[in-house]
């Protein structure tokens, strides 16, 4: 999760700096906050995401390989 947070604030500094380039309401300025934005949107359903599974699921993730998470194909 720590490299999404990352990728956030670099988009900021980005939109920060395009903004006082070109100016509040300049299409590059919006287009950099649109980027912000979705990546904010990604990290809270990444956060959803982690937080709807199971503990079981949980486990498997962690332990692929254990038995009890093997998956068969038919």
């Amino acid at each position: 999760m720590g490299n999404i947070e990352n990728q956030i604030e670099r988009e900021k500094q980005n939109a920060k700096i395009v903004c006082s380039i070109e100016g509040d309401s300049s299409e590059d300025c919006a287009a950099a906050w649109d980027a912000v934005e979705e990546l904010q949107a990604e990290a809270s359903h990444q956060r959803q995401k982690r937080l709807t599974k199971t503990p079981f699921e949980a486990y498997c993730d962690n332990n692929p390989d254990a038995v009890e998470c093997r998956v068969y194909e038919d």
